[in-house]
């Protein structure tokens, strides 16, 4: 990709990022026999960031020694865009190295580093890419467990403190182990850029349900996403994910909790800043823009699934919650005509009759 393309790939899940900002520049050297695993791993999550959000939240671009084809540890191959050059400070330099270890230290890599650290720069090394750091006479690094103690492989450097972290973050210094280290280490400057709950959500879509740094009572992602570790809040909202179809009412849910009606919207308003029902509208809209994004339902089933009583009414909330109609929404793919009656609809709902007996949802 280049500075004037970042890219901003369709999906399926959406969690909005109300305030951006500008985006977050990345470079990636890639050394010889580096591992492919740690690679990809630093690059996915910010390409889940985007989609995700649906906003060039971050850039990145893959740098060679010479500027071209680089052989990973796999044998596979990678491209890079150009060879080593000077880059904006902005940009956070990371190394992706592998085995051997001393390739990261190769001088034009070292040389790169150096300079980039020195004007102010932020630079990284992904699994042995820590060498060119410590070749740069920068201090601390996290290295793959399998490398064995460290001071063998960083012999030479006695101005480095080892560390038995997965990942060290530092305000311009950054290094990770390496494999999934890289997702985590991502996962962590996502939440420093954009916050704890859309970086819940990346983990998430990286199929990592904990996130590494948080203690272990506070694991569970959906208890991060709505930024409580309330076992009746957090219960709560997993039956409300459990009965998107036909959803149930406040009753039935404080009931199910032990709680009263008047303490669960309480709760709602004072930890979530919404009410019980518009939270739980949410949940069924993002089930409803999934829905449309990777299946062939029409837009009548689709309001059946997520248990609204028409599809008017679906379309209006879908609007206000993503700005665009379904029957807009691109990477649609519907069978037929949207929004017009089922088989045998008789009341002018758009729902056929089977939905029409379930249609408490709103």
């Amino acid at each position: 990709m280049t500075d004037s393309a970042p890219l901003v790939p369709l999906g399926a899940a959406f969690f909005p990022v109300e305030t951006p900002g500008e985006t977050r520049k990345y470079a990636f050297v890639l050394v010889p026999g580096f591992t492919l695993l740690a690679f990809s791993s630093a690059v996915e999550p910010l390409r889940i960031a985007n989609q995700l959000s649906q906003q060039p939240l971050y850039q990145w671009r893959l740098l060679s020694e010479e500027g071209r084809a680089v052989a990973s540890s796999s044998g596979i191959s990678v491209c890079s865009e150009g060879a080593l050059a000077p880059l904006p400070r902005d940009t956070r330099l990371f190394v992706c190295s592998g085995n051997p270890a001393s390739a990261a230290a190769a001088p034009p890599v070292v040389a790169m580093v150096n300079r980039h650290a020195r004007f102010g720069g932020t630079v990284g090394g992904i699994c042995t890419g820590a060498v060119a750091l410590a070749q740069a006479g920068l201090c601390r690094a996290s290295l793959h467990p399998a490398l064995g103690k460290p001071a063998r492989l960083l012999r030479g450097f006695p101005d480095l403190t080892p560390s038995p972290a997965m990942f060290e973050i530092a305000p311009r210094v950054m290094t990770c182990g390496g494999g999934a280290a890289s997702t985590d280490m991502m996962i962590a400057l996502i939440a420093a850029d954009h916050g704890a709950e859309f970086a819940a959500m990346v983990s998430e879509m990286c199929l990592r349900k904990v996130m590494v740094g948080v203690d272990g009572a506070q694991r569970s992602a959906l208890s991060v996403l709505i930024r409580s570790r309330n076992p009746g809040l957090i219960a709560i909202v997993a039956r409300m994910k459990a009965h998107l179809e036909e959803p149930l009412s406040l009753t039935d849910l404080a009931r199910g909790s032990g709680y009263s009606r008047r303490h669960v919207e309480r709760m709602f308003v004072s930890v979530l800043g919404e009410t019980p029902g518009d939270f739980y509208r949410g949940l069924r809209l993002d089930h409803g823009r999934n829905l449309l994004s990777t299946t062939d339902m029409t837009l009548i089933e689709v309001a059946v699934a997520c248990g609204f009583a028409s599809v008017a009414h679906f379309s209006r909330s879908f609007r206000a919650r993503f700005g665009l109609a379904p029957t807009k929404f691109h990477g649609a793919r519907r069978r037929g005509r949207s929004g017009e009656g089922g088989d045998g609809a008789k009341d002018g709902s758009g729902l056929p009759p089977a939905a029409r007996r379930n249609r408490g949802g709103s």
